[in-house]
Formats: C-alpha cells, structure tokens, sequence
C-alpha cells in the first residue's frame, strides 16, 4: 500500500512538471493563439469568390473554407474546442503589416505568393493559379495590352500588377496612366464609370467582379498574360511549428481529393449573395499544385 501511494505520488508530480513544460514548447502563432483563446483571420470584402462579404455581411468564400480547416487543425492540436475565431478586414496594401505586427494571425484571400514577400511573411500551399491580364469594355476596342498605348488603367494598391504592368510597359514600349483603388470593386468601377480602359488585376478576380457587375456582357477579359502566379494563405514567417500544421491541414484536403469538391462549391456552382456561377474548371496549372502541394513562389 505505501509503495503504491509512493508510485501515485511521483506519478501525479511527474505530471505536474511535464505540463508545464509542454506548454513552454509552444512558440509563435501557437503559443499566442493558446495564451489568448482565439485565432484572428485576415479577410478581403470583395475578392470573389476567395474572400468576400455575403449578403449578411459576413466573410465567405473558397479561401475562407481552407482557412477553416486550419482553424479546425488549431482547435485538435491545442485541444481547444469553443476557440474564438476574429475576424478582421484587410486590404491589399495593409495585409503584410498587419501580418508583421501580430494584428491577424492568418491571411484568407488572394494573396500571391512570391519570393519577394518571402523575404516579410510566409505561406501554405498553393491553392490557385491564376495570370495576371486585363479586364476592358468590349466596345473600347482594345483588343492587346499593346493596344492599352496612351489609355488610363485601374488597378489595386498594394498588388503585384502595378510592377508587371511596369515591366510591361518597358519592353512592349506601352505608355499608360494608372490610378488606383483601393480593393478590386473600386478598381473595377472605374472601369465600369469609363474612368479607366482597362483594370489590370488576376484573370479570376476580373470574371469575379464581372460576373457580380449589373452589365457582365459589357466587358470581356484579355487572352495575353503578363505573369501565371501562385495563390495561398499568408503567415508569419519564422514560425515552423504553424506552417507546419497549415501545410498538413491543407496539404492533407488536397491530398484526399476534398480540395476537388470545395474548389466546384465556388468555381462551378452558384454562390452567393447573387447566385452567379464563375465557370471556371481546373487548369492544368492548378490540378498540379492539387497533386504536389507546395510552396513554391513566383519570382
């Protein structure tokens, strides 16, 4: 009996320095996402279909589900069931700074993935391939980017499109005007006002804003490419115990073959608030980075 209540005794104090001690092994992401009860989530309010506000005003869309299974990830890990999920609006130009100070702690949109902004934050795998072009009224008659000579263009602060377009501009001998706005619904109004020619942004994001327009058949997106880029959720950098956990999370949907019935619920059904289907199937592109989840940027 008194060895028997000797070996409890050590059990129950062996135990309490081990709980200590696995809680001190937590870092990062992690460590404040246990120490605060809640995970805060960058969202965008009108990248359709990845990230965007429904009727009801709330966030949803095809990067917000992925996210989702990370946040689902989070609560087995730290064993934390009823955690409190905030979510806070971004943009395009305050995503990376609010990454960097701590405000969000994961960034659901359509962010690219390049080496560049490697060196700032970090990213899961690729969940989308897209190609940087050109949305224009059909009646404009612009039927190139070369044709954009002399034209104003919209695009969004803070994208990779602005210094494409720059690129562009010096090896096709192209000389535009940009303004810009500050997400892709205002870029794309100016478009739709004729205070633009052309709104410059991702080929997915143009058919989302036209799709969603009052006139869709107005507007017609350009076959040229300036640039194919990698799309993923966006983390802190130097922190492997949560990328590890997003790339499994995510990396284990796309490996089941569950990533093929989310990415049809927002490419090729309707969604909402207004029932409008994108028609857009799986590139060969994007089933690869399905089949070798990675996170590979673009130079």
């Amino acid at each position: 009996m008194k060895r028997s209540a000797s070996l409890l005794l050590w059990v129950v104090s062996f135990g309490l320095l081990v709980a200590p001690a696995m809680a001190e092994q937590l870092t990062g992401t992690l460590k404040k996402i246990k120490d605060t009860g809640s995970i805060t989530i960058g969202h965008r309010e009108s990248s359709i279909p990845f990230s965007y506000l429904d009727d009801k005003q709330q966030p949803v869309g095809y990067a917000m589900d992925l996210c989702m299974k990370i946040v689902d990830a989070v609560k087995t890990e730290l064993k934390m069931p009823n955690l409190k999920v905030n979510l806070q609006p971004v943009t395009s130009a305050n995503r990376i700074p609010l990454m960097q100070n701590g405000t969000i702690d994961l960034e659901c949109g359509s962010t690219t993935n390049s080496v560049s902004r490697q060196q700032q934050v970090a990213f899961g795998p690729t969940y989308f391939v897209i190609n940087v072009t050109a949305a224009v009224k059909k009646n404009s008659g612009i039927r190139s980017l070369a044709n954009l000579n002399g034209k104003t263009i919209s695009t969004t602060s803070g994208t990779t499109s602005v210094p494409l377009l720059k690129k562009y501009e010096k090896t096709a001998n192209v000389s535009v005007k940009e303004i810009y706005g500050k997400d892709h619904a205002e870029s794309f109004l100016l478009l739709a006002q004729d205070r633009s020619a052309a709104f410059i942004m991702d080929d997915i994001l143009l058919a989302g804003q036209i799709a969603n327009s009052s006139n869709p058949g107005d507007f017609t997106i350009l076959k040229e490419s300036l640039r194919q880029e990698p799309y993923s959720m966006m983390l802190r950098r130097d922190d492997p115990p949560f990328k590890a956990l997003v790339d499994k999370a995510v990396g284990g949907v796309m490996k089941s073959g569950e990533i093929d019935k989310i990415y049809a619920k927002w490419f090729n059904n309707p969604i909402p608030p207004k029932g409008i289907n994108m028609n857009f199937p799986q590139t060969p592109q994007i089933k690869e980075a399905f089949k070798n989840p990675n996170d590979k940027g673009v130079e």
